[in-house]
């Protein structure tokens, strides 16, 4: 297992949910945490927190930079950013999903680039990117959501595929319904047999301290009995 001290973990989505899960317990375990989050105010004064929103040009990168000034390395990072609205794909409105694709699939795919170089040169890089279940099938309306999430385990691959030989190593973590706000919707599954954000957080963990010989490409996660995907 890669041991975290000196290592610096990137987390977007930092402010709630699944990302400050992630965040939280990256840092108790001893990693140095550049979170991205659009009020840099709502972090911890021992994480070093950017201003970063997936959907702007440009702020992938300068997280990125602001973070690489600060600690002088990037080791992992976990893209956990991510929007949720209604994308039914026979609404001739596609706002929504502009959205969808500009958060869910553009933003990991910025923030991995502009880490690139700084994870190739760490020789053990780690990425996260939490893709969803609904990117593995589709079971409710909302096409869009499960569209990019799709996507996003697609750009998984390929960094795998490019990041390989570097020594970087992608996963797409798949959950299903989690007890976080994006699914405060929800009527189909008690909250109280959700997933829990600091059980997907300790998996995380798990995930980018592996050593480069024990890489797992994708991790689905449910609360509920499905057939075998």
């Amino acid at each position: 297992m890669l041991e975290p001290a000196g290592r610096v973990a990137m987390v977007s989505g930092a402010a709630r949910g699944i990302g400050r899960a992630v965040a939280e317990r990256l840092a108790g375990a001893g990693y140095r945490i550049g979170a991205g989050l659009r009020d840099p105010r709502r972090a911890p004064a021992e994480w070093h927190a950017c201003r970063y929103d997936a959907e702007e040009a440009g702020s992938a990168e300068a997280w990125v930079a602001a973070t690489v000034a600060e600690f002088g390395r990037v080791d992992v990072l976990v893209n956990a950013a991510g929007i949720n609205p209604m994308a039914r794909f026979l609404d001739p409105d596609e706002t929504a999903f502009d959205a969808l694709v500009a958060v869910n699939v553009k933003g990991p795919m910025r923030a991995i680039r502009a880490a690139w170089p700084h994870l190739v040169a760490s020789g053990s890089g780690r990425i996260v990117n939490l893709a969803s279940l609904s990117g593995k099938r589709v079971r409710n309306d909302n096409a869009g959501y499960a569209m990019t999430k799709a996507a996003l385990v697609s750009l998984t691959q390929a960094v795998r595929r490019e990041g390989w030989e570097h020594g970087i190593r992608a996963t797409a973590f798949c959950p299903g319904f989690v007890d976080t706000d994006m699914t405060a919707h929800v009527t189909t599954q008690p909250r109280a047999l959700m997933s829990r954000p600091e059980d997907i957080a300790a998996l995380i963990e798990t995930l980018v301290r592996l050593p480069n010989t024990a890489s797992v490409a994708e991790l689905l996660l449910n609360c509920r009995h499905e057939d075998m995907l």
